[in-house]
């Protein structure tokens, strides 16, 4: 626990880090949160392709703990996992049609929507090798199925209370937004695998960023 504690605490220092980077905005509009990347085509394909490449340190460390699919059924858990990051993504994005764009954030050029999925599920891959792969699966021994879940997407949550109250000024609702996110990626998780939890969270983030709306 120590050293996953270890891995999760220099993860968040690193996450944190990119807001005073200018690497990305995030703002509350009519308490609506809004999320922006740095539309640099350069930087977001390398910090995707690093945020990979720690992931696969970490795996290959922890090879035995990391369960990419849970069964045999792997375009269903691919799909199933599309629909929760809609389910994720939709509910934070409604709102945005009664919010002008330039209220929250502007417009992310679409020529660099690529890049900015690659960096949204490989930065979000190293976060989910990290709360589940190895939080959630030590936890799940520990404590069983339903209650690794919930500590899963609690624990996701308060890793986020340093973003919330010093690094910028959302306050409860990224903390409301990355519990609902988190318990339902832990769910997917559960029931899926890995790849499937992380393609949850990356495609969530790539569509509430991406100003399609």
């Amino acid at each position: 626990m120590l050293k996953i504690m270890l891995l999760i605490f220099g993860f968040i220092l690193m996450r944190d880090a990119m807001t005073p980077l200018g690497l990305w905005e995030f703002g509350v509009e009519r308490n609506i949160i809004w999320l922006r990347f740095i539309d640099d085509i350069f930087i977001l394909t390398t910090l995707a392709f690093f945020s990979l490449f720690l992931a696969l340190v970490i795996c290959r460390s922890h090879a035995a703990q990391m369960n990419w699919f849970t069964n045999q059924h792997k375009v269903k858990a691919v799909l199933m996992a599309i629909i929760a990051a809609i389910l994720v993504a939709v509910p934070f994005m409604i709102p945005y049609l009664f919010i002008p764009i330039e209220e929250r954030g502007g417009l992310f050029p679409p020529s660099l929507w690529f890049s900015l999925l690659l960096f949204a599920l490989f930065g979000n891959f190293l976060e989910e090798v990290l709360f589940r792969g190895l939080f959630q699966s030590f936890m799940k021994e520990k404590v069983g199925k339903i209650r690794s879940i919930l500590l899963s997407g609690l624990f996701f949550a308060i890793g986020h209370t340093f973003l919330a109250i010093t690094v910028t000024n959302l306050g409860i609702w990224i903390l409301v937004f990355t519990l609902y996110e988190g318990i339902i990626c832990a769910i997917i998780f559960e029931r899926y695998g890995l790849i499937p939890a992380s393609i949850t969270h990356g495609l969530a983030i790539f569509l509430i960023s991406a100003s399609f709306m």
